[in-house]
């Protein structure tokens, strides 16, 4: 991989780390291993945004989840992410988001967060991946109960990336900003008889109780999804930047794996379903399964 996008994502990894501090050029000089000048550089040729937009984003994602997550009153979440005051807080999210603080944490309806993605995965991505060690990959029988799923639709998309570019990747930031049933969003692989002609195979969304309603984000809908059970895979922690030979893991054990064994077979009339890829956690796919 170039030095150059090691070096980005060095500056972004300490930005992570660091975003309630003060973080200056000369700080991500020391990590990138170039001149200030040149890193600034490098940093907005590989992430399209200058260093200062990068970090005011993030700070605001950040604030508005604590706002609608942590009950953060808007003083607090603007000093504890490293703004001067609470006044230029208050523009900076009002600009970003549409409204101000305030209303947000009183009524926080969906907005598109700010996602960092790293630049050195989209470099992975290019390179050719083969699963070079066997890992264990644990297999739970969970219920899931009848509900509705808020999703985007995608229009030819089978796979994550292919959606990103049908769509745009900024759908993963509103969908953080909502509320899931599951705590988190989720991409899903729709059978025949939750697609509409011309639109994709694979779409992200939320799953919300059945009798939700609430803000339907433009461009969104719903669909409801009857009471199953899913067979649960998930991998070994993984190092991110092995993200592809992660994902590769499960999916050949879901290939190989015979429900028939434990008394189930695969039931192909409700979706499949993939969380968001964390290293800390593994790799996970749940697909849905019926009694024999």
């Amino acid at each position: 991989m170039k030095e150059q996008i090691c070096a980005v994502q060095r500056m972004q990894d300490y930005i992570e780390k660091n975003i309630d501090k003060d973080i200056t050029l000369a700080d991500l000089s020391r990590e990138s291993l170039f001149s200030p000048r040149y890193s600034y550089r490098l940093f907005r040729e590989y992430t399209g945004l200058t260093v200062s937009d990068y970090i005011r984003r993030l700070r605001l994602a950040k604030s508005a989840l604590k706002l609608k997550n942590e009950k953060y009153n808007v003083t607090d979440a603007a000093f504890d992410l490293g703004f001067k005051s609470a006044d230029g807080y208050t523009r900076a999210f009002r600009r970003e988001f549409g409204k101000n603080p305030s209303e947000y944490a009183k009524n926080p309806v969906p907005v598109t967060l700010f996602v960092p993605y790293g630049v050195k995965f989209r470099e992975l991505r290019k390179e050719n991946e083969t699963m070079k060690n066997v890992q264990s990959v644990f297999v739970q029988l969970i219920k899931k109960p009848e509900r509705k799923a808020i999703i985007k639709r995608g229009v030819k998309a089978e796979h994550y990336f292919d959606y990103c570019e049908e769509v745009g990747c900024d759908v993963w930031g509103l969908l953080l900003s909502m509320d899931s049933m599951c705590g988190e969003p989720v991409c899903m692989w729709l059978p025949d008889r939750y697609r509409k002609p011309n639109t994709s195979v694979y779409v992200q969304g939320v799953e919300v109780p059945i009798d939700y309603d609430g803000i339907i984000p433009e461009g969104f809908e719903s669909i409801v999804l009857p009471e199953a059970e899913y067979m649960m895979f998930c991998g070994e922690p993984f190092a991110e930047e092995d993200y592809c030979e992660a994902i590769e893991a499960v999916q050949s054990a879901i290939a190989k794996y015979d429900p028939s064994l434990v008394g189930y077979l695969w039931d192909n009339d409700n979706p499949a379903i993939q969380l968001e890829p964390k290293g800390s956690r593994g790799y996970i796919e749940l697909k849905a399964v019926k009694k024999k």
